[in-house]
């Protein structure tokens, strides 16, 4: 007998690309229900070759469903989390609530994941954030190798990190644009189309913003509190795919042959890295992948043991709903939850 899944937020961007990727990947689950507000209360999404009806959060029963993915936001984790993990369910939950609590595992599968038996303290688990999530899986094998000091990383985020809204504002501002309309900022501080804005999420005392905040404290928690991490996160006018720019400093002695060598062996990877006009990838080309991918992998001359290299990575997938079906595959494989009766 397989498992019992909700997906809550099924209407939401990552909602609807949790539901692709059960479908996609065979996951063992006998029924699958979606959730969501009660405003979506009976409006269809889909799963694989089926339509499921929305049901209502605050009216569904989860005694008896054994995990519950979540990307509903972190005012909805907060109040509900707890609740639905009361019921016995394991609670995997995409938003920031959960992150940085003690008692909370956070989990990306390829780099931590002895990490994840530690949801039994609350019967939650947490997702990265999107950015965080790409560039620790890099980073993982070659911290491994060589001991990374120090992360240097500027991020160039596709605004479907953002939500539906942003995705609809970047679409009209750009058609918008053709047809010698005002640009209309209203999900984002200032026009998005044909423009960039070094500005994510909230700022804070320092002068950096929550994103900037979330990467440095996140891969700290996923990957080892001893490294020193430092962010400028930009939102750029892409659709789907974020990318980032990263510049690493080593303890030890380590090559971009070695690094290249390393990663094409590491899990989640894929190495393109041609020295030569297109031989990069870029966000267009990583959509509905699951692979992480890597390029421009060169030796720093700045400094001893410094490599610099392109992450590029589907944000809705690897950032966002593959991780979390991921977490709960990990459980499951590890024999961590007995199977529903």
């Amino acid at each position: 007998m397989g498992y019992k899944v909700a997906v809550i937020g099924a209407t939401g961007n990552v909602g609807r690309e949790m539901l692709n990727i059960l479908a996609e990947r065979s996951f063992p689950a006998d029924e699958v229900f979606a959730v969501a507000s009660r405003r979506s209360q009976g409006s269809e999404v889909s799963f694989g070759d089926h339509r499921l009806k929305c049901q209502d959060l605050e009216q569904f029963d989860f005694a008896g469903v054994d995990f519950a993915l979540m990307s509903a936001g972190s005012a909805v984790a907060k109040e509900w989390a707890p609740k639905i993990a009361s019921k016995g369910c394991v609670v995997i939950d995409n938003s920031s609530c959960w992150r940085y609590d003690p008692d909370v595992p956070l989990i990306v599968p390829e780099v931590n994941p002895d990490a994840v038996a530690g949801f039994t303290k609350k019967n939650i688990i947490a997702n990265p954030n999107c950015s965080t999530a790409q560039l620790v899986v890099v980073l993982k094998p070659l911290h491994d190798y060589a001991k990374i000091k120090r992360v240097v990383v500027d991020t160039y985020q596709s605004v479907s990190g953002a939500g539906k809204e942003a995705i609809d504002e970047l679409w009209d501002q750009t058609k918008g644009i053709f047809v010698t309309d005002t640009p209309d900022p209203k999900k984002f501080t200032k026009q998005i189309a044909f423009n960039v804005i070094p500005h994510i999420d909230v700022f804070m005392d320092d002068g950096s913003t929550k994103e900037e905040w979330k990467m440095m404290v996140e891969t700290k928690k996923i990957l080892d509190p001893k490294i020193k991490l430092t962010a400028t996160c930009v939102r750029v006018p892409v659709f789907v795919g974020h990318s980032e720019a990263v510049n690493i400093e080593f303890e030890n002695e380590i090559s971009a042959k070695d690094a290249r060598r390393i990663l094409r062996e590491a899990p989640g990877v894929l190495v393109v890295d041609k020295r030569e006009p297109g031989g990069y990838v870029t966000p267009v080309e990583c959509v509905g992948d699951y692979a992480t991918y890597v390029s421009r992998i060169r030796d720093d001359q700045t400094i001893d043991n410094g490599l610099s290299l392109w992450i590029v990575s589907d944000n809705l997938r690897k950032g966002a709903a593959l991780n979390t079906i991921q977490i709960a595959e990990l459980i499951i494989e590890r024999n961590l939850l007995k199977k529903a009766a």
